[in-house]
C-alpha cells in the first residue's frame, strides 16, 4: 500500500481546501443468460485510484490503475501543476473501520460459478414453466465485494468492505400478436445466502404472473383519475419526483424546483421523508460513504416541511453546510457527487385497505416502469407496469400499456392518505454517467387527482 500522508500532502501542494485518496479493489460476477443461453459471463477484478483536490470552487481529479507511491505522487503533482501555493499541512487521523449490524452469511466471491449458473438456468426453466405465452427470457446474476480505503487531508482514514447480489428477471410474452413485458429484480447488500430456493421461486412467480396479466388486461384508459400507489411500488416516485431534486449539486446550483425552500412547506402535514444509509441488508446502505463520511438517516422531510438537502462534501464545504454522507461514486475513475442512498417515505395512520376502499373511481399502481423527470419544474412521466381499475372501492381488472403523469411538488402537496405499510424497490440509479446502488421505499398513497395516459376511454 503506498503512503497516503505523501500523496495527499503532493496534492495539497496547489492552493486545496481538500485533498483526498480513494483506493479501491472489487471483485465481481455477471452472468447473463437470454434465449436459453449463456450470454456472457465474466468474473473480474478491477484496482486503482481516484485523487482529487478541491478548490474554490473547483474539482480537480485523476484515476490510475497504479497503486505505486512514485507513480501516485507523479499524479498528484500533476494535478496541481501551476496551481498556487501550499494551503496547508496534512492531518493525521485514526483509522476507522467500517462496522455493520448484520452479517453477510456466505460471500458471493466463496461460491462456486457453478452454482451461480444453476441458479440463473433455474430462474430461466422455472418462468418458461409458469407460463406458455412466454417468448423471451432474461436474466441477469450479479455480484460484487469491494474494498475500498478513503484518506482525505482533514484527518480521515476510513476502510470499508461492501457485498452487492442482485437477481433480475426480464420476460416477454405474446397473445393475439401483441407482447407485453414483466420485468422485476431483488437483492441487497448481503451475501448469497439471500437467495434461498423459497425466495427465488417466490420472485419468479411474482414476475411471471404479472406478465400473465398483462397478456389478459384492458387497455388502460385516459383522463385524470384518483391514483393509490400501493407499498409495493416501492417508492419510484419519490426517488424519481423529489429525491434527484434535493440533491445538493442540484439543489443548490439552481437546477431544482426545490432551490431555496428549506423551511418550507413542500408536501402535505402527512408526508415525513428520510434518506437511511443505516438500514439492513438495503441495495443503498453503506457504513462510510464514497468520502469517508460516517452514514446517517437524514430526514429531509418533517411533516410536509423541507429540512435538508442531500449534500457531498464539496457542496456542504461550498455553502457553509454539513455533509450528510451522500458523496458516491461508481468507481475508483469517478469523482464524488451528492447521491440518494436508501429513499423513502415513512408509514403514516391509514390502512391500505382503507385507502382503496375510499377511491369512487380511479386506478391502483403495484408496479411502476420507467420515467423522465425534469427537476427543474418538477414535471414527470411514469410508466405503469402493473395496474389496476378501482370503481366504488373495489379492485377491478387489470390495465395495461398506462403512463402516469404530474408534477411533483403538486402530488407531495395533494396526497391526503398514507399507510401504515412500507415496501422496497431497489435499483442501479444513474447521473452524470455513473452508476449507484439503491433503495427506494413507500407506503400505500393516495393522489386524489392525476392525469392518466391510456389508449381506452
Amino acid at each position: 500500500m503506498f503512503d497516503e500522508m505523501k500523496v495527499l500532502a503532493a496534492l495539497l501542494a496547489g492552493g486545496a481546501l481538500y485533498a483526498e485518496s480513494f483506493a479501491e479493489e472489487t471483485a465481481s460476477t455477471l452472468i447473463q443468460l437470454e434465449s436459453e443461453r449463456i450470454e456472457k459471463l465474466e468474473k473480474t477484478r478491477d484496482t486503482g485510484v481516484g485523487l482529487r483536490v478541491i478548490r474554490p470552487w473547483q474539482t480537480f481529479f485523476a484515476s490510475t490503475n497504479s497503486r505505486e507511491e512514485d507513480h501516485l505522487i507523479g499524479l498528484a503533482k500533476e494535478l496541481v501543476r501551476n496551481a498556487g501555493e501550499p494551503a496547508g499541512q496534512v492531518k493525521q487521523g485514526d483509522l476507522r473501520l467500517a462496522r455493520y449490524p448484520f452479517l453477510i452469511m456466505v460471500p458471493p466471491e466463496d461460491v462456486d460459478m457453478q452454482k451461480k449458473l444453476d441458479l440463473v438456468r433455474f430462474v430461466e426453466t422455472s418462468a418458461r414453466r409458469m407460463e406458455r405465452r412466454i417468448r423471451q427470457v432474461k436474466v441477469l446474476y450479479r455480484d460484487s465485494s469491494q474494498h475500498v480505503r478513503i484518506a482525505g487531508s482533514d484527518g480521515t482514514q476510513v476502510e470499508d468492505r461492501r457485498t452487492q447480489v442482485v437477481l433480475t428477471l426480464l420476460v416477454v410474452g405474446e397473445e393475439a400478436g401483441e407482447l407485453q413485458t414483466a420485468y422485476e429484480a431483488t437483492g441487497g447488500f448481503c451475501g448469497f445466502e439471500f437467495l434461498t430456493d423459497e425466495r427465488v421461486e417466490t420472485f419468479v412467480r411474482s414476475t411471471v404472473e404479472r406478465l400473465s396479466g398483462l397478456l389478459g388486461a384492458i387497455e388502460a384508459p385516459r383522463g385524470t383519475r384518483t391514483v393509490v400507489l400501493a407499498s409495493e411500488a416501492g417508492g419510484t416516485m419519490i426517488h424519481e419526483a423529489i429525491g434527484h431534486g434535493l440533491e445538493a449539486d442540484l439543489a443548490m446550483e439552481g437546477l431544482s424546483c426545490f432551490k431555496g425552500m428549506l423551511g418550507e412547506a413542500i408536501a402535505a402535514p402527512l408526508i415525513d421523508v428520510v434518506d437511511d444509509k443505516t438500514l439492513p441488508f438495503r441495495r443503498g446502505t453503506y457504513a462510510f460513504d464514497d468520502e469517508g463520511t460516517a452514514s446517517e438517516r437524514t430526514v429531509l422531510v418533517e411533516k410536509g416541511v423541507l429540512k435538508n438537502y442531500l449534500f457531498d462534501r464539496f457542496h456542504a464545504m461550498k455553502y457553509g453546510m454539513a455533509s450528510t454522507a451522500n458523496g458516491r461514486r461508481e468507481s475508483f475513475r469517478s469523482k464524488p457527487i451528492p447521491r440518494m442512498s436508501n429513499t423513502l417515505i415513512l408509514p403514516g395512520p391509514d390502512d391500505p385497505a382503507g385507502i382503496i376502499a375510499s377511491v369512487e373511481r380511479g386506478l391502483l399502481v403495484k408496479k411502476m416502469g420507467g420515467g423522465q423527470v425534469d427537476t427543474v419544474r418538477g414535471d414527470f412521466v411514469f410508466e405503469i407496469q402493473e395496474g389496476y381499475l378501482i370503481e366504488k372501492g373495489q379492485v377491478g381488472p387489470m390495465v395495461r400499456n398506462a403512463t402516469m403523469m404530474g408534477n411533483g411538488p403538486r402530488v407531495l402537496k395533494e396526497i391526503d392518505m398514507v399507510g401504515n405499510d412500507l415496501g422496497f424497490g431497489i435499483g442501479t440509479c444513474g447521473k452524470d454517467g455513473q452508476g449507484v446502488p439503491v433503495a427506494d421505499a413507500q407506503p400505500t398513497l393516495r393522489i386524489p387527482e392525476i392525469i392518466v395516459g391510456g389508449r381506452g376511454e
